[in-house]
């Protein structure tokens, strides 16, 4: 049993490598984890962008605040 025989099939006597095909696995799940993970970064940077845009308002509309006080108070001395 050294080789196939002329009417036997070949996936009888050809080597299967398990080992080869486990690291190939795990090559296509750590993909598609990498995947997910830039996914989501994605979306967080996205949340941060928009925070950042509010916070920035909140900043600007109370320094508005102070500023429109402070003109209205030396236009009425």
């Amino acid at each position: 049993m050294s080789g196939p025989k002329a009417g036997g099939s070949r996936f009888l006597y050809a080597p299967f490598d398990a080992a080869n095909a486990r690291i190939e696995a795990n090559e296509r799940v750590l993909e598609e984890r990498w995947d997910a993970l830039t996914f989501r970064l994605q979306q967080i940077e996205g949340t941060l962008d928009r925070l950042e845009r509010r916070l920035w308002l909140a900043v600007m509309g109370v320094a508005g605040a102070v500023l429109a006080q402070g003109v209205n108070y030396l236009i009425s001395l």
